[in-house]
């Protein structure tokens, strides 16, 4: 084979016969840009429209940094008034950690039955798959503070009214992140109890459970990092906890015990952090 020109081919076959190929140049298909082009100015069209609905605007910042300087000038030095501040906020912050805590914890019941009946590997049916599913996103589109004002309203101000809040949130975030692990593991051995005659429970005892139980672990511990955080908020809306001691002090212009809560809130969530981390550490090693 010889070539005769930059866009021609010329070959010999078999039989002796000559074969010319002609190479037509590739033509620019520009259009296939627009998609692209399309989404960049959707984006734009977007964000601008956002800047003016949110009334997003630098100059409005620059012009309140007065009242941020003396907002900080009240703030500083934080109160360390052992009895009327530290202490109520060390008990509050405890409060706090409490209600992280039972939040993640008695959701774990309804995460698990959910996640398994919301997994497509494990689901006994499709219509309890669907069913399952939705359950999860209503808990999950929900904020956990919307769940505190209604629980608020039904059992009154308090912790009890963020755990439950924080139950029913966690039980749609949680369930979904574990149906997600379940449907990713190997179908090898779940296969394999299937063929010898085990039922779907032996199935999911025996073969899916140990294969997600490190995963679910890493996950739950992350939920926890989150909720620790999340009952801070829950807080301000009567809740319970230090968050509601911010909320107080802001509102009575005690912005120096503010500041005080807000540092044994950095610390607590410092603290949360790096054991939740150490933990997830071991598991992966």
């Amino acid at each position: 084979m010889k070539t005769s020109t930059i866009n021609e081919l010329e070959a010999t076959s078999t039989d002796g016969s000559k074969l010319r190929v002609t190479l037509e140049p590739p033509t620019r298909t520009s259009w296939r840009n627009w998609p692209v082009a399309a989404l960049l100015t959707a984006l734009v069209v977007a964000h601008i429209v956002a800047f003016q609905q949110t009334e997003f605007s630098l100059t409005g910042l620059v012009d309140g940094s007065g009242g941020m300087v003396r907002f900080l000038s009240e703030a500083l030095p934080p109160n360390l008034n052992w009895e009327q501040v530290l202490w109520p906020g060390i008990q509050a912050s405890g409060i706090t950690l409490w209600i992280g805590l039972l939040g993640t914890t008695l959701s774990i019941p309804t995460s698990g039955i959910l996640a398994v009946w919301a997994s497509r590997t494990t689901s006994p049916h499709p219509i309890v798959y669907q069913l399952s599913r939705s359950i999860l996103s209503f808990f999950r589109a929900v904020p956990d503070i919307v769940f505190a004002l209604i629980f608020v309203t039904a059992v009154g101000l308090g912790p009890f009214a963020g755990v439950l809040a924080l139950i029913c949130h966690n039980t749609g975030v949680m369930g979904k992140l574990w149906a997600e692990a379940i449907e990713d593991i190997d179908p090898g051995p779940s296969q394999a109890l299937s063929t010898v005659g085990a039922n779907r429970n032996q199935i999911v005892a025996n073969a899916t459970i140990p294969q997600v139980s490190a995963s679910m672990l890493g996950l739950l511990l992350y939920r926890f990092d989150v909720n620790v955080r999340s009952s801070l908020v829950l807080g301000l809306v009567g809740a319970g906890g230090i968050g509601l001691l911010i909320n107080q002090s802001i509102k009575s212009f005690q912005f120096d015990a503010m500041l005080t809560h807000i540092l044994i809130v950095l610390v607590m969530v410092i603290a949360v952090d790096l054991f939740s981390s150490a933990i997830r550490k071991r598991l992966a090693a």
